[in-house]
């Protein structure tokens, strides 16, 4: 692919661990955490290229996702609680999340067949475009296309497990979006004196907000640095270092999980292919990018070879080429359904406490999922 270049803007260099401010020395991750860490930042990136792909060629609409964003929204999937329900973790996700529901198991052709829109799209039925994930089974609320919505979501579902053993509730949105009045509202009520919210609110800072850059909008150093006002833990991170995004979530959660209070994490990442297929979707150059930075691990630990790493990433790409040439010839949504799921016909918050299977056709587990 074709490569663009931007200078990033340098209001917002990169922080070590926990601590905005000042860097401490990360616990290396064990061999086999770093191995799998790399899988599937590599399966990520070939699932966004792929998808990028698709689009040019006509086989979906519109593409937007998160290249650049992969060592920290795996290692977020990795450290979740799956499961349905108060007692594991619930996740508010925004568009730029493909790399952490494959960390929790979902299959990557998924995410092909809502790019083309097919009926066999378990997280929309075709009726919505990539990145857009929705997964009752696994805590996964719907991601929308309006920015930041989730970090009001997020408090109803943190109110709920405030009594309800250790799960917590995760939100997670961009830089560009903390100017949204939803992120306040997060902030004012995880913190109330006494009513507490064990709910870790995450901001991927990619340093622009479309085509605006971050350095242009935001008056403090660090975004993180927005919590201290409201006396919750803060920490700004390397989110384009494996073990730093890996070690950085670690904590974070553990003391959401522990403490049963907010904690306001903010990963500074890279955005590799621009904002969406909207703004050309082409690779930027001189930008961080966190699979050559995990390759630098595995390859500096005699883990694997250059060879081997090659020949990792281009099982992906014929994987998952494949795989796109197969969902192309499955059916689309017929014309009558339309007006399926668009409104609810039966009580699914109560069915849900009385533990009452799902049977909807498109909202379980994805095709091809680990139980």
């Amino acid at each position: 692919m074709t490569g663009t270049s931007h200078s990033s803007p340098s209001a917002y260099p990169q922080a070590g661990l926990l601590g905005a401010g000042s860097a401490r020395a990360v616990a290396p991750l064990d061999d086999a955490t770093l191995l799998r860490l790399h899988e599937l930042i590599v399966e990520g990136r070939a699932l966004e290229e792929r998808l990028i792909r698709m689009q040019r060629g006509g086989d979906g609409y519109f593409w937007i996702g998160g290249p650049g964003e992969e060592a920290f929204n795996a290692s977020l999937g990795l450290l979740v609680k799956r499961g349905r329900g108060v007692e594991h973790d619930y996740l508010h996700l925004h568009y730029r999340s493909s790399a952490t529901l494959l960390a929790m198991g979902a299959d990557p052709v998924d995410a092909l067949r809502q790019m083309k829109s097919v009926a066999t799209d378990p997280y929309s039925g075709g009726r919505n475009f990539c990145g857009h994930g929705s997964i009752p089974a696994w805590n996964v609320a719907p991601i929308s296309s309006p920015i930041e919505v989730q970090y009001a979501m997020a408090i109803g579902t943190a109110m709920a497990q405030r009594r309800a053993g250790d799960g917590i509730t995760i939100v997670q949105g961009g830089d560009a979006g903390t100017a949204e009045g939803d992120f306040a509202s997060c902030l004012v009520w995880s913190t109330r004196p006494g009513e507490e919210l064990p709910i870790l609110i995450i901001v991927t800072h990619n340093q622009w907000g479309i085509s605006t850059a971050a350095s242009t909008q935001h008056g403090e150093q660090r975004i993180a640095d927005r919590g201290k006002a409201f006396g919750m833990k803060t920490a700004t991170i390397d989110g384009n270092d494996p073990e730093s995004a890996y070690r950085g979530l670690e904590a974070a959660m553990a003391y959401v999980r522990k403490e049963r209070k907010p904690f306001l994490l903010e990963a500074n990442v890279s955005r590799l292919y621009g904002h969406s297929s909207s703004s050309g979707s082409n690779y930027v150059d001189g930008e961080l990018d966190c699979l050559t930075e995990s390759e630098k691990r595995v390859l500096s630990r005699g883990l694997r070879t250059e060879a081997e790493l090659k020949a990792l990433r281009a099982g992906w790409e014929e994987r998952l080429l494949h795989a796109s040439r197969m969902v192309v010839l499955e059916p689309k949504p017929e014309g009558e359904l339309v007006w399926e799921h668009v409104f609810a016909e039966r009580d699914h918050v109560g069915e849900g406490s009385r533990a009452v299977p799902y049977d909807n056709r498109f909202y379980g587990p994805p095709s091809g999922a680990k139980a």
